[in-house]
């Protein structure tokens, strides 16, 4: 060795690389064991696996739950009345109804001119004074007939031909008079009136147009009803009866409760549906609703309550809806997820009917499903108490 050559400083002696492997090998051996030990603490029964997500339990609950039938149907009036002109050829002066309007029984809705009924009317006044001193001419020639009547002072013929003048005479003065009553008739046809209590649904009438007899002027919902009437199959509508509650919804979300009136005795042919009259509700809230959420010819839908019924219900909260099918999540002992398919039925508030895949004893996740997979742990809280019960 050449003291003198600087790489001789950094040679390193057998006996100290021999300490350094078995440091390093000692070292390796430690990790292992450390290794191991974790490995086992982690496989102990006692050891509390992570948790996948925190939740509050609920238990199925059993419920009575009214039994619903939904249908689809029209909404229409009760009875629409028809109004029209009873008089021929009277030009309209004046409306006083517009389609919307409330009137009352013997309100009137439209005015004729009547100038020249008027004048009828005077001719025909005129004919019944002319008929009755007609008559009272021919009353006293009759009497005095029937005085001289077998003294031979006048002939049996005269005595009879006054008397028939009389007769005639009569007659004509009630023809007079039934003259006058059908002129008068006619002047009381020139104001147009409602006949019943209602609502207007259509006017066609203009002012200034020469109407025949019969021609419809107005419509009116009679009374200011409506009725819903709803579609059922004939497989169900055995289950509806008179009398039954009914709850009518409209297009916009507007609400009126019903009963069923009466059933339609066929069923259509083609659709095999029967018909299912409705009354919504009192006249008088049927009425405020022509014009606001309710109208003739709308297409509303209704719920049939056909009774009630126990069954199953848990938080709508609790049920996950996942590729079209439902599935809530049992928390067993080992607080370990198992994922439920089950099958879901009526709706009421915030809880949903459980028809099959729980039992009463289940405990299931309250809320958080969607998080969740089959087998994850989980940490469970106590449930939030009720608003009433914190402000005690």
């Amino acid at each position: 060795m050449n003291p003198s050559n600087p790489l001789n400083r950094f040679q390193i002696k057998p006996v100290t690389l021999g300490l350094v492997a078995a440091s390093v090998l000692t070292l390796a051996a430690l990790g292992l064991i450390a290794t191991r030990s974790q490995a086992a603490d982690a496989a102990k029964p006692g050891t509390e696996a992570k948790a996948a997500l925190t939740v509050s339990l609920t238990n199925p609950k059993s419920s009575m739950l009214t039994i619903k039938l939904a249908a689809n149907g029209s909404v229409a009036a009760w009875q629409e009345a028809s109004v029209g002109a009873e008089t021929s050829g009277l030009r309209v002066a004046e409306l006083h109804a517009n389609v919307g309007d409330s009137v009352k029984r013997g309100q009137v809705l439209a005015s004729f001119a009547a100038e020249s009924v008027q004048a009828d009317v005077a001719i025909a006044r005129a004919a019944v004074a002319e008929a009755q001193a007609n008559a009272a001419e021919a009353a006293a020639n009759a009497d005095r007939a029937r005085a001289v009547q077998g003294s031979g002072a006048i002939s049996a013929q005269q005595v009879n031909q006054y008397l028939t003048q009389e007769q005639t005479a009569k007659a004509r003065t009630e023809s007079a008079k039934a003259q006058l009553d059908s002129q008068l008739l006619r002047l009381r046809h020139t104001q147009l009136v409602a006949p019943d209590s209602g609502v207007i649904s259509s006017r066609v009438a203009t002012v200034g147009s020469v109407v025949g007899a019969g021609t419809e002027m107005f419509k009116l919902i009679r009374q200011g009803r409506l009725e819903w009437r709803g579609e059922v199959t004939s497989s169900e509508i055995a289950r509806i009866t008179p009398g039954t509650a009914v709850l009518v919804t409209a297009p916009g979300g507007a609400q009126m409760k019903g009963k069923v009136r009466t059933l339609a005795p066929t069923v259509d042919m083609a659709t095999r549906n029967g018909l299912v009259y409705v009354d919504l509700g009192s006249a008088a809230r049927a009425a405020a609703s022509v014009g606001a959420s309710f109208k003739p010819g709308m297409y509303a839908r209704g719920e049939f309550e056909l009774g009630s019924s126990g069954a199953l219900t848990v938080p709508q909260t609790a049920v996950v809806v996942r590729d079209g099918f439902s599935y809530v999540y049992r928390v067993g002992t080992d607080s370990k997820i198992s994922q439920l398919k089950v099958q879901t039925g009526r709706v009421v508030g915030d809880q949903i009917e459980i028809q099959t895949g729980v039992k009463p004893e289940d405990k299931l996740v309250a809320s958080g499903g969607s998080f969740l997979s089959d087998g994850d742990t989980v940490r469970i809280v106590a449930a939030v108490q009720a608003a009433p019960a914190a402000a005690k």
